[in-house]
Parts: C-alpha cells; structure tokens; sequence
C-alpha cells in the first residue's frame, strides 16, 4: 500500500466513526503540505477545525477540512451574509476553486471569535479565513491577491504537484545528510545553503550579493551544480531581505517549479523587494536578472507558515519556523530529518535582544545536533546599549539641525525603517530633538504598510500599541514622498530637515537624489544605522572615501564629491552583536554537537569561531563558498 493509500485508509476509518454517510466525504486531495478533506455535510464542515486537530494527532500530517461546492451557497449571497457580519469597510476575495472567503478587516479581534466564523462557515457553506486589513494602501498585497486569486485554479494545481511529493512514499532510508554552502560562506549575504539528505535537496535561502560586480559574484555558486534547478524539492526563505531572497525567482526563471515556504509577512516583503529590484535595474540600463512574470510564478508557488506550525515539506524532512527578531516575519528554521534521526537549527540573520518592534529570538529546542549560525558582527562589540545608541543617534540629529543641516538616513526598507520611525517619533515629542519636517522616500512607505497588516508577528507592546492607537509608524510629523515633483519640493527647501530614504547601503533608490543634492554642504550629516556590506557605496564612504562614482539613472556612471559628515550608529541593526552572538551560544538549548559560521566577513568569522571554542564544547565549522559538511557517517 502506498503512502497517499494509507493516508486516505486513516482518514477513512476515523470518520468511520461518525458513519461514512454522516461524514459525506466526497473528495480527498493533496494542496500543498495540507491534505484538503471535502465533505457534503455542513455541520461537520462547521467543527472543521476541530477534526482537523484529531487528525493532525492520527496523521502527523497537516490538514484542512472544506465544504464540497453543492452546499456552497453563491458568492451573492455568500458575501451578503459576510458584510452583515464583519462590517461593509471589510474586504473580499472569493476563491471558488478551494471554496475560500479571505476578508480583509480592521478588527482582527474576529479572528479570536471561533463562534462567530463557525456560524457564518455553516451558513454560507464558505471556509471564512480572517485577515488583518492594512492600515495603509499596499500595491504589493494588492499584486499578490492578483497572482493567487485570479488564477485560483493554476494554483491549486501547483499545490496540488506539490503535495503529490510531500505526502509520496519515500525512495531511499534516509542515512546521509550534508549540508554544501553555495552562498554566504565567509561573506555577508548572498545566503544559499544545499541540505541533501539520500531523500531530499532542500535550498535554505536563496539571496544575491549585495554590492557585487559581476553576475558569478552576485549568485550562489549554481555554476558548481548545474542539474539543481531540476533536482530541487524546496527552497525555504528565512526573510524578505535580497540578500536571502533576491535570487528566487531567478529559479523560477531557470525551470524549477517547486515549493518556496516561508512565514506568512515574508511573501508580501519579498515580492515588494524583488519588484524593486527588476525596477531598479531598468532604471540603471542593465538587464534583470529575471521578470515579473517571474516573480509572478515564484510567489503561486510560495506556501505561508505561522511560526510553530510543525510542516512536512519533503517525504524525510519536516520544519517549524521561530521568531528570529531581525525583521517582520524573519524565521529561525528547526529541521527535522528522518523520524528522530537528526536535527538542525539555522539561524539566518537574527537578533538576540528585544527591539522596539520585535521580540529576542528563539534559542530553546527540544533536540539540535548542528547550529548554522549568522556571524555579521562576530568582530564587532558594540560598544553602546540600545538606550545609550538613541541617545547618540539623538545627539547626531540634535547638532545637525540646529546648525542649519539635513540629516539624510539611508534605511533598508524592511526593519531598520520601522524602528527609526518610533525612535523619531518619540524624540519628536519629548522634545529631545527640535521639531523640523521628517521626509519618508523611497519603499519606506511600501514596506510600513505591509508591517500594519501582520501585527501579530510585531512585540506585545506594539501590538497592543496598535490596538489602541492604530498606526504607530506614521506619526503627524512625518511626510511621505509619493512623487517626483514632491522628491524635487524637499531637494530644494531651505532650512533643516530629516530625511529616510532607502538603500540601507546607497545601492540604488531616492536616497542617492538626496545625497548627490545635499553631499557637497558640511552642515548636513550622513547617518548610518545598518550593517554596510563590503563593496557597497555606504562602504566605501564608511572607509573615507569622499569622491566616490556610482551609477546613476540611465546607466550614466556619476562622480560625486561628499562634504558632509558621516557618522555611524551601531546599536540599531537587526543583527546580534557579537556580546549577542556568545550570550545566544551560552543560553542555546540544548548544546548542539556541531557549530557551524556563515554570513559573516573572514574577520569576523574567525574572531567569534575563536572565541566559540572557548564557550562550548562543539565541532566549530567556518566553511568558504562551495565546501560541504557531511553531519551523518
């Protein structure tokens, strides 16, 4: 008997106790990593998720019950009994294909009110899914909603392949597991790391090199592995940042057609990333790496976790994505391989310290034989605590503004935005800084809105800030620049001003308009807030260089001589400090037999691997692009 026949068996036999004709099953199918259970019988359908939580325990599977098409009432209707219950300011979409209603509300309480969507699922014969309602409009939700509900039956094909080989049988006894690093080996970002096992090839992020000048420099080392994009089974994105994601839909681009699984914030935050980036690259005249057909194709076949969801992804591996505190949605994965055979911890980019939007990262397991661990600034302490950072970063703003200056704040525009503009805002109105216009350029004010729709993925405290006052992020005294003509108004006030804009690193984006206008005053003040990648502008001017050229609109090279002053405020970043880095390897539970170094300049992975040794007794690995560890035999 297969493994689908057994599945299908179990499913059987317990709705056998009910009665099969009680149950009317009509229909069992794989979507994705969930087995979809279609029955005729509306009260069952009604106390689905109670089933589906006896059958999770029977089949160690996930599952989802859905309502057959003949007790679905028409969309009409439908949508007049849902906007009499959740309100006419609420949103739609109708996916006839699965039989889903996603409503988009502002009172995301309703989510909790487990009465109320049973009463409403059992009245319209629609699986009612709640969804927080951005606070802002987003053209990126907006996108993504096109991509999967407007074609709702091409994706229910793709999970459909996809479950097909999640729920198969497997081939081989899983007995071997290696991990090869294609990217991010003694280098920060271009994230790529190959898990295979006898069973499985699993892609752990798949980001491009930030600041790199030539195409092999910018990808994971694919060149090495030139069957891959055939061979692969999945590919997990740990966060929205390029550096772990840009390359995505370049595989997409190249053939593969299977499953892309990250949290649920991490697919809005991608896309919007990987838009910008194609957008951007016409801009400069150089050809993209891929399309939005492309990016299209990637985001139909990306398939959300919460954090804590338990997910078969391969016939041997499973994975449960944690809170890892760099940015919205950022996972640490926990990998299970085999059944009780071995257990891996990948960190990706994370932050051991709560922060004004975020929580410290998970650090507690219950079994990690191998930790692969970030180590950005595993040769930095930072000599500030975060209270003493904005008090400096404060100070900074303060001496520039009362001199006349602009303080211009180049921001990556997923995480470092967002904790600048609460910062701003409380020393706006503790009247620590004096009260000049705060300009907001750039995706800045994408990528804020996408925060406003996951607030359960955001601290308690600002979740339960969000309740009471809504949008914290966009305080009064901001503006938002949405347009050239107002970009060129602020280019050419007088007077001090503070502005965000992105790049984070000057790699592109408004913010190289505002410092081609603003570099050659020494009253005006660059400030740093991020981790500035070797090769990259804001590098370069971090290292002294003050006549730097970078390429402008057009593809025409610029020269540029910077006058102002520079200043950098380490105690913001998303990353761990190095303190950060030991104390997490100190508290990490429980102690893992292999420690391995990624994501981090040669420097910095040699300091903290150093200094590892003497914290924990562990095998320390600190591999260069292209070497494989073999974890088993």
């Amino acid at each position: 008997m297969s493994a689908a026949d057994r599945l299908r068996t179990e499913v059987l036999r317990y709705f056998s106790v009910v009665s099969p004709r009680e149950a009317a099953i009509t229909k069992i199918e794989y979507e994705g990593t969930r087995l979809a259970i279609y029955t005729k019988n509306l009260e069952l359908f009604a106390e689905r998720d109670q089933i589906a939580k006896d059958l999770v325990n029977i089949l160690k599977k996930r599952v989802v019950i859905r309502s057959d098409p003949a007790i679905r009432l028409p969309q009409e209707e439908a949508e007049k009994i849902i906007k009499a219950t959740f309100g006419d300011d609420s949103t739609f979409f109708f996916d006839e294909t699965l039989g889903e209603v996603i409503v988009e509300t502002k009172n995301f309480k309703l989510n909790k009110n487990e009465e109320i969507i049973r009463n409403v699922c059992k009245e319209t014969g629609w699986h009612v899914r709640i969804a927080k309602k951005s606070l802002m409009p987003s053209k990126t939700l907006d996108k993504i909603n096109q991509y999967i509900y407007k074609d709702s039956g091409r994706r229910l094909s793709i999970l459909r392949t996809i479950g097909e080989r999640v729920f198969g049988a497997k081939t081989f006894e899983t007995s071997d597991v290696t991990l090869t690093v294609l990217g991010s080996g003694r280098q920060v970002g271009r994230s790529a790391i190959l898990l295979q096992t006898n069973e499985s090839k699993v892609l752990l992020d798949c980001g491009l090199a930030v600041g790199a000048t030539s195409k092999l420099g910018m990808l994971p080392r694919f060149d090495a592995y030139p069957s891959l994009f055939d061979e692969l089974d999945a590919v997990i994105a740990t966060h929205a940042h390029l550096d772990h994601t840009g390359v995505i839909p370049y595989l997409f681009k190249y053939g593969y057609r299977g499953p892309v699984y990250c949290a649920e914030p991490t697919l809005p935050l991608m896309t919007m990333e990987q838009l910008d980036f194609v957008n951007v690259a016409e801009k400069e005249g150089s050809f993209p790496l891929y399309n939005e057909n492309d990016i299209r194709t990637a985001v139909q076949h990306t398939i959300t976790l919460k954090y804590g969801s338990v997910t078969s992804i391969t016939p041997d591996i499973r994975i449960t994505l944690y809170n890892a505190g760099h940015i919205l949605g950022s996972s640490l994965v926990h990998i299970h391989i085999g059944e009780g055979l071995y257990n891996i911890v990948y960190t990706s980019d994370f932050k051991f310290e709560k922060t004004r939007t975020l929580d410290a990262c998970a650090h507690k397991f219950l079994r990690a034989e191998t930790l692969m661990m970030e180590s950005t600034y595993g040769a930095t302490p930072i000599p500030f605590t975060r209270e003493e950072s904005e008090a400096l970063f404060a100070n900074y703003v303060k001496q520039t503004v009362e001199s006349g200056g602009k303080v211009l704040i180049p921001v990556p525009a997923v995480g470092r935005a967002q904790e600048i503009m609460l910062v701003l805002d409380d020393l706006l109105k503790s009247g620590s800084i004096p009260e000049v216009p705060v300009y907001l350029d750039g995706l800045v004010i994408e990528a804020t809105a996408i925060y406003t729709a996951f607030p359960e993925y955001l601290s308690q405290e600002l979740q339960d800030a969000i309740e009471s006052q809504g949008n914290v992020f966009m305080s009064d005294y901001f503006t938002p620049v949405k347009s050239h003509s107002q970009r060129d108004e602020v280019l050419n006030s007088e007077g001090p001003a503070i502005v965000i804009a992105t790049s984070g690193m000057l790699e592109g984006g408004p913010i190289l308009n505002y410092l081609k206008e603003f570099a050659g005053d020494e009253r005006n003040m660059l400030i740093f807030v991020s981790y500035q990648v070797e090769g990259t502008l804001g590098r370069k001017l971090l290292k002294g260089i003050r006549e730097v050229s970078f390429m402008g609109d057009g593809g025409k090279a610029e020269v540029l001589n910077v006058k102002l002053r520079i200043e950098k405020v380490d105690g913001f970043s998303g990353h761990s400090s190095r303190q950060q880095l030991l104390s997490y390897l100190k508290k990490f539970t429980p102690k893992p037999k292999n420690i391995i170094f990624l994501h981090g300049e040669v420097e910095a992975i040699e300091s903290l691997a150093s200094s590892a040794s003497k914290v924990v007794q562990a095998n320390i690995y600190a591999p260069k692009n292209l070497e494989t560890i073999s974890l088993l035999g």
